[in-house]
């Protein structure tokens, strides 16, 4: 294989099979209708062209040309600014800094405990689904309030939950009928278009 870097035409992403991160990356790649090659990377075989590339190895990474980009949240920004449309961004400051935040909060307070879930021995993994089935529960109210995340639009925010409620069965949580509001809104978001065709054949036997 030619290494990816050469080719200069082509936008490509190194996704991983399961990775919530590149996941919401693929998200925003559908909403904005942008082509992309995805090379999918397996757990524990990363691609040579993946190590020359970005200095970590990591997944998501996003090469556009001569720009490499290997951090899911710088991704799905820069996709925005270069795609403005359909705008997944709120245009005044303080809402994308909020939109920034809820985003943090997210990748802070959530995506460890997923990663806890499916990396780590049983008895910190079951502490791990227990903490996160507790902070949805918790959140309820915010998907409450509007048909999106604190949004009447689809948002960069969504594509940062979507793939964290898409796994919850592979998680081993169950939410209760007191949490009807999360389980509402994932209806409603797993049903588009976007969300679908941003799916690989490993996520969608997790439904």
């Amino acid at each position: 294989m030619a290494l990816i870097a050469n080719r200069k035409s082509v936008m490509t992403l190194f996704t991983g099979l399961t990775d919530v991160y590149s996941h919401r990356v693929r998200i925003v790649l559908a909403e904005k209708g942008i082509t992309a090659d995805l090379y999918e990377v397996e757990p524990g075989k990363l691609p040579d062209d993946l190590v020359e590339l970005n200095p970590y190895a990591t997944i998501p990474t996003l090469v556009d040309r001569d720009l490499v980009l290997y951090d899911a949240q710088v991704i799905m920004e820069y996709l925005d600014e270069r795609f403005p449309h359909p705008p997944l961004m709120p245009v005044d400051p303080v809402s994308r800094a909020r939109s920034r935040l809820n985003v943090r909060r997210i990748e802070r307070d959530w995506c460890p405990l997923a990663d806890k879930i499916v990396k780590v021995n049983t008895a910190t993994a079951d502490q791990a689904r227990k903490q996160l089935r507790e902070a949805l529960i918790q959140a309820t109210p915010l998907f409450a309030q509007k048909p999106f995340f604190l949004s009447d639009e689809f948002s960069i925010v969504d594509c940062a939950i979507i793939p964290i409620l898409w796994r919850l069965p592979v998680y081993g949580i169950e939410l209760p009928a007191s949490a009807k509001a999360v389980t509402d809104y994932a209806k409603r978001v797993f049903v588009r278009d976007t969300v679908r065709s941003s799916l690989l054949e490993s996520e969608k036997e997790m439904r």
